[in-house]
């Protein structure tokens, strides 16, 4: 009974959850549970104060029925996106509703234990900083890296050493006593589009492409994350394609997607082209600043340097090609394009799809969505962290502690 209990309750949260301000009829629809046994999950959930009425329904004779929403102020939850250079970190409430953010720059190459330190440190200061209302009830963390999700920990890769088998989780947990998930940020960024992307909800079955400072997949299957073994659905970047055959990767091999496409190997052909004069637009980047990035190649493409829009269409076609055999495979209905590429906008994406509608059965191209995100990167991966700290804490597995806290803090407070 007890289990049922709580399969009711997470049902009725997560409904909740994704269509706010139903009426109690309305849910009783949607979750396929008994009109008692709502009503007596509804009054559990108010009495807890998870559940708040957001206004009366129009009539349809007789009283005027409530809507039904998740109480925004019962408490909060913390997202944390590390990124290869950025740390983000931000407060929700229950309804996914930013209440503040901080940020800073790292360099993730430096290790678990300084990045961590650092985690806590700007953690720590926003809940210094804070004026709502509440307790911390939940954390969720995106990692540059891939995570095994099952138990929180790094799965290491060799351009991240000191990473491997790292207990995220459990040292999170320890610092703030509060139920803690780690996943890879590119899931996060993949979760947080197909809760805001009217695209990524209609279509249910998506891929989450991340081409940044390496090359990433996230799969979306029936509106879920699809993970894998260990964590590592989705780590493409290293895999081997023929036009990389000659050139070494980051990771020590030779021939990986990543070491002709990511934002590294971007600027390191955009260095050669602006050295060999080949690119004027390049050679005043790499004179100004003394380096090439990945942006400068952007900006150069935009002002209409041959060599850099060759560059970019290279880089994309190579990318397109790449993702044809993913796409065959899985047939999504959408592709969602994001990372360092996505800046070009048409510049990558009209090679790209051009590349991988040539490699694919023309049924599996004629209805393929090919979007770029409709989140900024900087949000999207620490909104992503509260859309999983929040789905996570109202499942039935959480909900007896979550229960216990609010009534706790009920207690403590009359």
């Amino acid at each position: 009974m007890a289990a049922e209990r709580f399969t009711g309750l997470a049902a009725v949260l997560a409904t909740i959850r994704s269509e706010p301000s139903l009426t109690q009829g309305e849910l009783t629809d949607r979750v396929g549970l008994g009109r008692s046994v709502v009503a007596e999950r509804v009054s559990e959930l108010e009495e807890a104060q998870l559940l708040v009425t957001g206004g009366l329904a129009p009539s349809t004779g007789g009283r005027a029925p409530r809507r039904l929403q998740i109480n925004p102020h019962a408490g909060f939850v913390i997202g944390i996106d590390v990124t290869a250079y950025d740390l983000f970190v931000a407060a929700a409430d229950l309804t996914g509703g930013i209440l503040s953010s901080l940020h800073e720059t790292i360099d993730v190459a430096d290790g678990p234990e300084p990045i961590l330190a650092r985690v806590k440190v700007l953690t720590n200061r926003l809940l210094a900083q804070r004026t709502w209302p509440g307790e911390l009830l939940a954390i969720a963390a995106g990692m540059a890296g891939p995570v095994a999700f099952d138990t929180g920990r790094t799965v290491g890769v060799p351009m991240l050493p000191g990473w491997e088998d790292h207990p995220v989780r459990a040292e999170l947990e320890e610092e703030w006593d509060v139920p803690v998930w780690v996943d890879s940020r590119v899931n996060l960024l993949a979760l947080a589009e197909a809760r805001s992307n009217p695209a990524a909800r209609t279509a249910r079955n998506a891929i989450y492409f991340e081409f940044g400072v390496g090359c990433a997949a996230s799969l979306i299957v029936d509106g879920q994350l699809y993970r894998g073994a260990h964590g590592l659905a989705g780590a493409i970047g290293h895999t081997a394609v023929a036009e990389a055959s000659h050139v070494v990767c980051r990771c020590g091999r030779v021939g990986c997607l990543e070491a002709i496409t990511s934002g590294w190997a971007i600027a390191r052909d955009g260095r050669l082209l602006a050295e060999s004069g080949r690119s004027p637009l390049l050679a005043a980047a790499l004179a100004a600043n003394g380096e090439v990035r990945p942006i400068d190649v952007t900006a150069a493409a935009e002002g209409g340097d041959a060599a850099a829009i060759a560059l970019l269409e290279r880089a994309a076609a190579l990318l397109g090609s790449s993702m044809a055999t993913v796409v065959a495979f899985f047939a999504p209905q959408l592709l969602i394009i994001g990372g360092g590429i996505a800046r070009a906008g048409e510049l990558a994406l009209v090679p790209l799809r051009q590349a991988l509608d040539s490699r694919i059965l023309p049924a599996a191209a004629a209805d393929l969505l090919v979007e770029l995100p409709v989140l900024d990167e900087n949000s999207g991966g620490v909104d992503g962290a509260v859309h999983l700290a929040l789905e996570e804490l109202f499942t039935r597995d959480q909900l007896p502690r979550l229960l216990s806290t609010v009534a706790t803090r009920a207690a403590l407070s009359a």
